[in-house]
C-alpha cells in the first residue's frame, strides 16, 4: 500500500525531505515540464544551512576505475530480502496479531527501497505495493540520513515509517552480493506462522463436505501428449506350445491416456487370418488375467446415493463414498515399466520388448535418462536350406521346359530374359549382331576351302552359321545351322543341371569354336563387331588395347631387332607398313603370345586414316555410270532452264538453284552424292558455272574411262577366299608411333 503522505515520498526521489522549505521553480527535463529544486551550493562551494550535497565518492566500485557514476555499475541489479511484519489486530477476539509477509527490494544504483506484499487469496487485505520505490530515511534521531546497503542483513529489524520489518532470508544473488562487499551474512531464520491462517486451515480440514469432490485431471495430460505414441517391436514366442510359433508384434503406448494396443505382423503365406488388432486399445493390467468382476466393482468413484430436487427443473446430484472400502486396486502398465529387454504380461502371454523407434528412444532419454537402447534379435533363425534335387533331363523338348515340369504341378513356359532382349535387340542401324568370317577345320580335302559367316545374336545368345553360295563349287551353300543356342562340347546329355552354352566372350578372331562337332577357325570380323568388342573390353580381354600393348612392351630386350625389322619392311620410307607385314612382324617377335584379335586391336589403334575424299575424276566416272544405267540424256533442257534462271547473264547460278533444277528434272543421283559433286564446282562466293557443270556430266559428249575395281589385300592366314576376298581390318599401320609408345624409339 502506497504511503504518499509519509516523509520521504517527495516528487523528486533523489532529494530527501528537508526541515525547511526549499525553493523550487518550473523547468523542463526530457521535454517534460516539472518542478526542479534550486539545490545550488552557497558562496565558496559550501552548502546552505540544511542543504545536502551529493557525495563525491561512493563505497561501491565503479567498475573500470573511471569517473563514471555508481548507477552505471549497478544498473538493473536488485537485492531481494524476505521479511515479515507483526500487525496488531485490536478489534477482533479471534486473533491479537497477524503475520504478514513482505518482499523488500533494495536498488544499489541509487539506494532506493521498495516494499511489496505478495497477494494472498481471500485475505481481505489490500496487498501489492506497500511502499513505492524511493529513498527511505532512518528512524529518529537519524532522520537526516537514509538507508544504505550496510543496514541490511538477515535478522535485522528495518523500521520504515514507524513499521518494523524483520528480515529472515534473502535470495542467492543477494547473498553473493553482500559477501563480495564484505558483509558477514547471518544464517537464515524461520518465519513464524500466522495463527489465524493456521486456525482457518484446521477448520477447513474439519469441514469436508458430504459429497466430496474428486478431481480426475486428465485434460492436462491429454493436451500435452496428444498424438504422441511410443512404439515397441515385440516378440511372443509360443513355440513350446502345440502348433505354436514365434509371433512378431508391435506395441503402441499412448501417452495421452496411458493405454496400450498391440498389432501383429503376419508374414506372407502364414496361414493365419489377418486381424486388425492383436489387443484392442485399453489399459493393460500387470497381473492378468485378474478374473471376472461384477459390474461396478472396478470404477474410479463409488456412488452412495442419487437424489433430485422437488422443483420443476430437477437438479440431479449424487453422494460419493470417500472411503471406498470395496474398491479393487489394479496396477496397470505405465511408460516407466516399458524398456527394451523387459517381458510384459499381456493377459497371460509373455511378450518380450526387443526394439523401439527413434521417438521412443528420445522420449526415454529426455525423461528417464536412459542411453542404452541395444536391440534384441526378434527374427527367427532361418531354417536350414534343403537342397532341391531335380531328376535328369529326359531328352524330350528343351532342358528348360523339362525343368519347369518339375517345379510346379502345372507346367508353365520358361520365362526368357525380357530385359536383356529389349536392351540388346537390334534397332535402326544398330544390328546388335556379332559376325565373324570362319573356315572349317577338317581333314577332308573337299571341305578345306569352305568359308562360313558365323552370326551371334546378343539379344538371346543364339548363333547362326551361313555358307556363301559359290558357283560351280559343287556345294549347295546357304544356311548351315539355323538360329539356336549352341552347347559347349564335353557335357553330359542326361543330367539334372542345365547345360552351358557358347557365350559372346568365347568368340574372338583366332579362336577355334566347336559347333555341334564341327570345328571353325575365326579368321576376321566386321567393323561393328570389332567396335563392340573394343567398347566392352571388360568382357573381351583380347580387345583391350592396354593389355595387348603390354605384351609387346615385354619384348623390350628386342628393341633394336624390332626397329630393324620395321625399317626393312618399309622399303620406300613411308613411315608405315601394310597389315600383312605388320601381323607377321608381331607374331614372329612375340613367339605366339599374341592372338589375332590382339594384333587387330593394336593395328586399329595405329592405323593410317584413309583419304578424306576421292579424286574428282573418280566422282565424275561414278556419276556417268549412274546416268548410263538410267539412260539420262536430258542435258539440253537443264541448260535451257539455267539460262532462263540467269537473268543477269553471268553464266553462274547459286548452288541451291542448280540443286533445285536437278531435282525438278529428276537427275538420277542420290542427294549426298549430288551435294558432294556440287561442292567440287562451287567457287568462293557459292556460285557454280552451270555450263561447265552440265558439260562434265554429259556422258555422251564427254565420256570418262570406266572404273576398275581395286583389288583387296589378301591375308597371309588365308591365301584364297573363293572369289570372296575378305577385307583386312586396316590397310596401313603407322609403326613409328607404335615404336614411340612401346619402346621409346624414334625413326631416324
Amino acid at each position: 500500500m502506497a504511503l504518499p503522505l509519509l516523509p520521504g515520498n517527495s516528487f523528486n526521489r533523489n532529494v530527501g525531505k528537508e526541515k525547511f522549505h526549499k525553493s523550487q521553480h518550473w523547468g523542463f527535463c526530457n521535454n517534460v515540464r516539472m518542478l526542479v529544486s534550486d539545490d545550488k551550493p552557497g558562496i565558496g562551494g559550501q552548502p546552505l544551512p540544511g542543504q545536502k550535497m551529493k557525495p563525491k565518492y561512493s563505497r561501491f566500485p565503479t567498475g573500470d576505475g573511471t569517473d563514471a557514476p555508481s548507477w552505471v555499475a549497478f544498473d538493473k541489479q536488485v537485492l531481494s530480502f524476505d521479511a515479515y511484519l507483526e500487525d496488531e489486530v485490536p478489534d477482533k477476539s479471534q486473533e491479537n496479531y497477524r503475520i504478514r509477509r513482505y518482499k523488500i527490494y533494495f536498488y544499489p544504483e541509487d539506494d532506493t527501497i521498495q516494499v511489496n506484499e505478495p497477494e494472498l487469496k481471500n485475505s481481505g487485505l489490500p496487498q501489492g505495493t506497500s511502499i513505492r520505490r524511493h529513498r527511505i530515511p532512518l528512524p529518529p534521531p537519524d532522520e537526516d540520513q537514509f538507508y544504505t546497503v550496510d543496514h541490511f542483513n538477515i535478522g535485522n529489524d528495518m523500521v520504515f515509517y514507524g513499521r518494523t520489518f524483520k528480515i529472515y532470508d534473502c535470495d542467492t544473488f543477494t547473498q553473493n552480493f553482500l559477501r563480495k562487499i564484505g558483509v558477514k551474512l547471518n544464517p537464515p531464520r524461520q518465519c513464524p506462522e500466522d495463527p489465524y491462517m493456521k486456525a482457518r486451515r484446521e477448520m477447513l480440514e474439519c469441514m469436508e463436505p458430504l459429497r466430496p469432490y474428486e478431481p480426475f485431471d486428465t485434460l492436462g495430460q491429454f493436451l500435452e501428449y496428444d498424438g504422441k505414441v511410443l512404439r515397441f517391436f515385440c516378440l511372443w514366442d509360443d513355440s513350446p506350445s502345440l502348433f505354436g510359433d514365434r509371433r512378431e508384434l508391435i506395441l503402441h503406448y499412448f501417452l495421452s491416456d496411458d493405454t496400450i494396443e498391440i498389432k501383429e505382423l503376419l508374414p506372407h503365406n502364414s496361414g493365419r487370418d489377418a486381424m486388425s488388432l492383436f489387443l484392442r486399445r485399453g489399459k493393460l493390467p500387470k497381473y492378468g488375467p485378474p478374473g471376472v468382476y461384477q459390474p461396478g466393482q472396478i470404477t474410479d468413484r463409488t456412488v452412495l446415493n442419487v437424489y433430485g430436487g422437488l422443483t420443476q427443473t430437477q437438479v440431479i446430484g449424487f453422494l460419493l463414498d470417500k472411503y471406498k472400502p470395496e474398491k479393487l486396486n489394479q496396477e496397470f502398465y505405465k511408460d516407466s515399466d516399458l524398456s527394451i529387454g523387459t517381458t510384459i504380461n499381456v493377459w497371460g502371454r509373455k511378450v518380450l520388448l526387443c526394439d523401439c523407434d527413434e521417438f521412443t528412444k528420445s522420449y526415454y532419454k529426455s525423461k528417464y535418462g536412459i542411453k542404452n537402447f541395444t536391440s534384441i534379435q526378434r527374427k527367427a533363425p532361418p531354417p536350414p536350406k534343403i537342397e532341391r534335387k531335380f531328376p535328369p533331363y529326359t531328352g524330350f523338348g528343351s532342358e528348360e521346359d523339362s525343368l519347369r515340369s518339375c517345379i510346379g504341378l502345372v507346367p508353365t513356359l520358361h520365362k526368357k530374359n525380357f530385359k536383356k532382349f529389349m536392351e540388346e535387340d537390334s534397332y535402326g542401324n544398330v544390328s546388335k549382331i556379332l559376325r565373324f568370317f570362319a573356315k572349317l577345320i577338317t581333314d577332308k580335302c573337299a571341305d578345306v576351302d569352305r568359308l562360313f559367316v558365323i552370326s551371334y545374336f546378343l539379344s538371346d545368345d543364339t548363333m547362326q552359321v551361313f555358307e556363301p553360295i559359290e558357283e560351280n563349287s559343287g556345294l549347295t551353300g546357304g544356311k548351315f545351322l539355323k538360329r539356336s543356342r549352341v552347347k559347349k562340347p564335353g557335357q553330359e546329355i542326361f543330367k539334372s543341371e542345365l547345360s552351358e552354352y557358347i557365350k559372346a566372350e568365347d568368340l574372338y578372331v583366332g579362336a577355334t569354336v566347336n559347333i555341334n562337332g564341327y570345328l571353325f577357325l575365326l579368321l576376321n570380323a566386321d567393323e561393328y563387331t570389332l567396335n563392340y568388342m573394343e567398347k566392352n573390353s571388360d568382357k573381351f580381354p583380347f580387345s583391350n588395347f592396354e593389355l595387348a600393348l603390354q605384351k609387346v612392351k615385354d619384348e623390350e630386350s628386342k628393341s633394336i631387332e624390332i626397329k630393324q625389322v620395321f625399317t626393312a619392311a618399309d622399303c620406300k620410307h613411308t613411315m608405315m607398313v601394310d597389315y600383312n607385314a605388320f601381323r607377321e612382324i608381331l607374331m614372329s617377335l612375340t613367339v605366339g603370345r599374341l592372338t589375332d584379335q590382339e594384333v587387330i586391336t593394336i593395328a586399329r589403334h595405329y592405323r593410317v586414316p584413309d583419304k578424306p575424299c576421292p579424286d574428282l575424276d573418280v566422282i565424275i566416272a561414278q556419276a556417268h555410270e549412274q546416268l548410263k544405267k538410267n539412260d539420262f540424256e536430258n542435258f539440253d533442257k537443264l541448260l535451257a532452264n539455267c539460262v532462263y534462271q540467269d537473268r543477269e547473264k553471268k553464266n553462274v547460278l547459286p548452288r541451291k538453284d542448280i540443286r533445285r533444277l536437278c531435282k525438278s528434272s529428276r537427275l538420277p543421283l542420290k542427294d549426298d552424292f549430288l551435294e558432294s559433286l556440287l561442292s567440287r564446282f562451287e567457287d568462293s562466293e557459292g556460285q557454280i558455272n552451270y555450263e561447265s557443270f552440265f558439260c562434265v556430266l554429259n556422258w555422251r559428249a564427254n565420256p570418262m574411262p570406266e572404273l576398275k575395281a581395286q583389288p583387296y589385300l589378301k591375308e597371309r592366314c588365308e591365301e584364297v577366299w573363293l572369289r570372296m576376298p575378305s577385307p583386312v581390318p586396316v590397310k596401313y599401320i603407322d609403326y613409328v608411333t607404335l615404336l614411340k609408345d612401346m619402346l621409346g624409339l624414334e625413326e631416324d
